[in-house]
């Protein structure tokens, strides 16, 4: 076997080594989202944003509650000698009975808008599982192209030493020289930048997942999970995404949110109670100008009871100004839901057509790499007897590295394709992947605060 040959042969073992299955250590792409669903900062953000969300539920079922309030307070005042010390304490209470409907639609609003968050919370989950899929495929793509940048910039150093041999004995140009050093300088300028693609990939790897990308495993396509059809998973999408779903509810907050908005135009009535008590003291006086003698004081208690009823007659147009405004909201957030409709037949659209053009593209790049590499081997054994140049031999390992890139770039295509589907129907989710992780769920913060009466700890006890 000539040495050409054997330089070939030993690139495309190690080539074919990069593309076999990881060792069972390796992290795989389940384990890497199982990471990213408990340790993502943003996912985490989200998810406490959800819970300030919740205690909106409480502050709005406030309103059916009593106010109880504690007052007090003490004066003393010195005249003529005279000193009087006044005091009083009393608690007082309000319980609000009728605030034309406010309380109960503003609560309704509030429950409404923690459905909202809870689905905009699933669909943050699915744009970081997906994202993280994505980052992991973009680092084993890198990582393979750097792979190939340096066995072709192997081969090309060794073209530059057989077109010297060959030039040193008379069999070939410096031209030919010439053309290999420019290959050869070039490969080292391609695997230097393939090997910084590879460093940015790993790092926002390390964002999304948490921790720095081992040994990966090449991953497979989610074909299982996928619909059978592009007008199947239209359908699913149009019931099930979450985004679709959270605007949804939006609206139902923003109508609420209107009738609370006309209840401020209705009567209002409350019952208000209290008791209090009084205390004076007087000291001082000389007993003879009328004034009160030395000692004298005492105290006195005092407690009521009543109705209260308001009927807002005018108010300035604030009332009615906020009337028309949340009716337009409420018009705005109709709209949003045919914006959100519109925005996922399209992204599931795409990642549909993209998922078809990349299988296709596997396919056909699969043949372009033996196809090319046996068009190599032709080209090097016709150089060797003088049919070919050095430049053929070069133009040649030029598509023989064009097609293995585009072969990897295509692979890794068919995943990340896959999860843009699965993402865009709604169902990315970590039970449907069977992620090794607790899943989360939002209602056991909100079913522990939203009847909170008191109380400043939250539930996990900050």
């Amino acid at each position: 076997m000539s040495l050409f040959r054997t330089k070939i042969f030993a690139a495309l073992v190690v080539s074919t080594a990069a593309f076999l299955p990881a060792h069972a250590s390796a992290e795989s792409i389940l384990g890497a989202l199982a990471k990213a669903y408990n340790n993502n900062s943003s996912l985490n953000s989200a998810r406490a944003g959800v819970r300030v969300t919740d205690e909106g539920v409480a502050i709005a079922k406030s309103g059916y509650r009593p106010q109880i309030a504690a007052s007090g307070g003490i004066n003393v005042t010195s005249q003529e000698g005279m000193e009087i010390t006044a005091g009083s304490f009393g608690v007082s209470i309000r319980q609000n009975l009728f605030d034309g409907f406010q309380t109960r639609n503003n609560v309704r609003a509030a429950e409404a808008q923690v459905n909202a968050a809870n689905e905009t919370l699933r669909n943050t989950e699915q744009n970081i599982l997906f994202n993280a899929a994505a980052y992991y495929m973009d680092v084993i793509r890198d990582r393979r192209i750097a792979v190939l940048r340096e066995q072709n910039l192997e081969f090309l150093s060794e073209q530059v030493r057989a077109a010297q041999s060959r030039f040193d004995v008379g069999e070939g140009t410096r031209t030919d020289v010439a053309q290999a050093e420019a290959s050869r300088q070039a490969a080292l300028a391609q695997l230097s930048a393939a090997r910084a693609q590879a460093t940015a990939s790993e790092a926002l790897y390390r964002q999304f997942i948490g921790e720095d990308p081992g040994n990966l495993e090449p991953a497979q396509p989610l074909s299982k999970l996928l619909p059978n059809g592009l007008a199947q998973g239209l359908a699913i999408a149009a019931s099930e995404h979450p985004a679709i779903v959270a605007t949804q509810h939006l609206v139902d907050a923003a109508a609420f949110t209107v009738k609370s908005a006309e209840g401020s135009m209705l009567p209002q009535v409350s019952a208000n109670a209290g008791v209090t008590t009084e205390y004076s003291h007087t000291s001082g006086g000389d007993g003879f100008s009328g004034l009160p003698g030395v000692g004298s004081g005492g105290t006195s208690d005092s407690a009521n009871i009543g109705l209260s009823l308001t009927i807002p007659i005018y108010q300035g147009g604030l009332a009615s100004a906020q009337v028309r405004q949340s009716k337009e909201q409420l018009g705005q957030a109709r709209i949003e839901i045919d914006v959100t409709r519109d925005q996922v037949r399209a992204a599931l659209t795409s990642a549909w057509t993209q998922y078809q053009a990349a299988i296709e593209s596997v396919a056909a790049n699969r043949e372009l790499v033996a196809a090319a590499r046996l068009a190599l081997n032709g080209v090097i054994e016709e150089r060797n007897v003088g049919q070919r140049t050095t430049l053929d031999v070069l133009d040649a390992q030029d598509d023989v590295i064009a097609a293995q890139i585009n072969l990897v770039s295509a692979e890794r295509d068919v995943v990340v394709a896959s999860y843009a589907i699965l993402q865009s129907m709604g169902r990315l989710s970590a039970s449907r992947l069977g992620l090794n992780v607790a899943v989360h769920d939002p209602r056991e913060h909100y079913n522990a605060v939203k009847d909170k009466w008191y109380g400043l700890r939250t539930p996990d006890g900050r």
